[in-house]
């Protein structure tokens, strides 16, 4: 399988922007993608964030698998964290977020308020991977267009704090992706849905994957999308590649054809799915 790699020089910068900022919020909101959690999550952060209250921001939700989505939500909680999962994009149940803070900065309000502190300040940290809809979920609940975003990888260069209301202020910070994945299937999982910048993969190696991960998982995702037969998905992955090049009208440019497979998922073409479930190992999905 191709190697994934992807760790621009801004982004060990921005590594070192976090370290020097974390002292200064109560608590984090890391926001990963619905369709890939786990996968979107960098293992740095852990370490980056340390002890502080953590709330688990889904988002895609709307692109992601809603019974995988559920589950997900509940292994969160079931770690310790608070978790919900939106859809930032039409700014649904974003104003659970500051609700969720309020809540667990409960005994740091109260604490404030005994010393005098009419509307204390809660500051919150906006963390997670390059193009997991982390600047759009902070437009939404500034209400303005401040955080820069943008359909593809590594947007956010610099962090800014942003107000979402009286007491409750964010700071952006740039996506970060880390040197070395565990395993090639979380590169894959980022390249399928977009969070490594298209020129760092070969796109038949991550739409041959996402193809065999569609029809093991969704294949009626596939019979509806391009006219699969049952017998087609009894075909190896790299035969029904070959088969779909030739009937989407693409001769044999078979690298064309796993770029529109690609482009469809990302698009929602292909339904909603998720391509990780709670508890399972790489080697399970593999």
């Amino acid at each position: 399988m191709a190697q994934i790699q992807w760790f621009p020089g801004h982004m060990a910068k921005a590594r070192k922007q976090v370290q020097e900022k974390i002292k200064q919020v109560d608590l984090v909101l890391e926001v990963v993608d619905a369709r890939t959690p786990e996968s979107s999550r960098n293992p740095m952060l852990d370490e980056l964030v340390a002890d502080k209250p953590r709330i688990m921001v889904l988002n895609k939700q709307d692109l992601a698998d809603p019974a995988l989505t559920a589950a997900w939500v509940q292994y969160y909680q079931d770690q310790g964290f608070a978790a919900i999962a939106i859809d930032a994009q039409h700014a649904k149940r974003l104003q659970q977020i500051p609700q969720l803070a309020t809540k667990l900065m409960a005994e740091k309000i109260a604490r404030k308020k005994a010393r005098g502190i009419r509307n204390p300040m809660i500051k919150a940290m906006c963390i997670g991977i390059p193009n997991v809809g982390k600047s759009t979920v902070l437009n939404r609940l500034v209400r303005r267009n401040i955080a820069v975003t943008g359909n593809k990888p590594g947007v956010t260069k610099n962090q800014q704090w942003l107000k979402a209301s009286d007491n409750f202020q964010l700071l952006d910070t740039p996506g970060i992706l880390w040197p070395k994945f565990a395993s090639q299937t979380i590169g894959m999982r980022l390249a399928f849905t977009g969070a490594i910048a298209d020129a760092v993969f070969q796109e038949d190696m991550v739409g041959l994957y996402g193809l065999t991960y569609f029809m093991a998982h969704y294949p009626a995702a596939l019979k509806k999308a391009y006219h699969v037969s049952e017998d087609d998905l009894n075909e190896a992955p790299h035969d029904l590649l070959v088969k779909l090049t030739k009937s989407q009208g693409f001769a044999e440019a078979y690298d064309r054809m796993a770029e529109r497979l690609i482009f469809d998922a990302r698009q929602g073409k292909l339904g909603r799915f998720t391509l990780e479930k709670p508890g399972e190992t790489d080697a399970d999905a593999e």
